[in-house]
């Protein structure tokens, strides 16, 4: 007797298949995004929310990412004899590649798996089918507005992880490591220019795009029970911080192929 292969019979076909279901709902979202009716008091809640979850320890990690940097560089630059470029080894590298990072980690770890778990308790409540059998849309009117939002808040929060980031550094390196303002803004203002603030609230915007998507997705299918919710909520924050990682390399990438270094 002949056994016909099932749809799981090759290794990794479940998670093929998630990829393609999460990537159809991105596609989904992306369209409902200029479609009506747009539900602008959700979208005001959830913002207001994500922000008030992570406005704080996003600007308690800032801290120490912008010392961590501006304390390791100073050491390798002092070795290196390159004192003058101090600054703009800082700044370019908490607004280039900080800054999102911690932007977007924050925002998926606070807001995405609060996110995740409201949706997915409401869909072991068997809400969301409801809303089916009654012609509403779940994505239009539940993931629409909260990946608006948590990209709203990325962005927002991406500049202040840049300001609070930057000053820290400063003020490790001029009252740490015995700098000079001057040679610190000197060195910045002498290598940064305006696309690298560009590239850096574009990965904001991503990031919080594929956090929204991510957490929506797990939130719409969870494992079956209440169990079921708390174990997608873990899910959804770990593949959000493997494609976190995975599209700031690219971004990256494709960033310093396309736009030339200052002065080059």
């Amino acid at each position: 007797m002949t056994v016909r292969p099932t749809r799981s019979s090759f290794p990794g076909a479940g998670a093929l298949r998630e990829t393609g279901q999460m990537f159809a709902l991105g596609l989904d979202v992306v369209r409902g995004f200029f479609q009506r009716p747009f539900q602008f008091r959700e979208f005001v809640q959830q913002s207001w929310f994500i922000a008030s979850v992570s406005i704080l320890p996003t600007a308690l990690v800032a801290i120490p990412f912008g010392a961590v940097i501006a304390l390791q560089l100073g050491s390798l630059v002092t070795q290196l004899g390159a004192q003058s470029f101090m600054g703009a080894a800082s700044v370019l590298a908490i607004i280039q590649q900080a800054a999102p990072l911690v932007t977007a980690l924050l925002v998926a770890g606070a807001g995405g798996s609060a996110m995740c778990a409201d949706i997915g308790a409401r869909t072991i409540r068997e809400e969301i089918d409801a809303m089916e059998v009654l012609g509403v849309s779940a994505v239009q009117r539940l993931v629409v507005p909260r990946v608006l939002a948590s990209m709203l808040v990325a962005v927002l929060l991406n500049g202040l992880v840049s300001v609070v980031g930057v000053l820290g550094g400063y003020f490790f390196n001029v009252v740490l490591q015995g700098g000079t303002p001057g040679a610190y803004l000197a060195g910045f203002s002498a290598l940064a220019q305006l696309p690298d603030l560009w590239i850096s609230e574009l990965k904001a915007l991503i990031f919080g795009f594929i956090a929204g998507v991510v957490a929506c997705y797990r939130g719409l299918n969870p494992p079956p029970g209440p169990k079921g919710v708390g174990d997608a909520v873990n899910q959804s924050v770990v593949i959000t911080f493997l494609l976190l990682f995975f599209v700031n390399f690219v971004l990256t990438t494709v960033y310093l192929t396309v736009v030339p270094a200052k002065g080059s």
